[in-house]
């Protein structure tokens, strides 16, 4: 996939992802293997269905594989914007972009100044103070 092998920060080889229910087992990941080098961008591109929101579901931690190897650089950590956003409704759009440092306990001041940086530049600064079921989908997703 990459032709950079130095720097390497993240490392899956043959990836894995079955899903059990009551009658079958649906593989929705198989053999997938990447690397990702410091500086990179990639995409992951397929067809609906094809396991691409599984692989970074796994990769995030929010679900876990059925086999494979993922390595990870030890000062790094892996998070995606899910396809739907997961705002709270009863949440304003400042209170929703502030919860991650409230639940980690690193909301202060200095951040919570950061947060309404990036609002204003997101063209959110107006909104800070709204709630999510008053926006449109796209400034739903730049919450998010």
């Amino acid at each position: 996939m990459n032709t950079q092998k130095n720097n390497k920060i993240l490392e899956i080889n043959d990836l894995r992802k079955i899903y059990h229910t009551k009658k079958d087992e649906i593989l929705a990941v198989d053999s997938f293997s990447a690397y990702l080098s410091d500086g990179e961008f990639i995409a992951i591109v397929g067809p609906s269905g094809c396991g691409k929101s599984t692989i970074l579901s796994i990769l995030s931690g929010l679900e876990s594989k059925s086999a494979g190897e993922i390595k990870l650089k030890e000062d790094k950590k892996i998070g995606y914007m899910l396809q739907q956003d997961a705002l709270f409704d009863f949440r304003t759009v400042l209170d929703n972009c502030l919860l991650g440092l409230e639940i980690n306990g690193t909301l202060n001041e200095e951040n919570k100044n950061f947060v309404l940086n990036l609002l204003n530049t997101y063209g959110l600064k107006d909104f800070v103070n709204s709630y999510p079921n008053t926006l449109s989908g796209g400034m739903r997703q730049r919450v998010g």
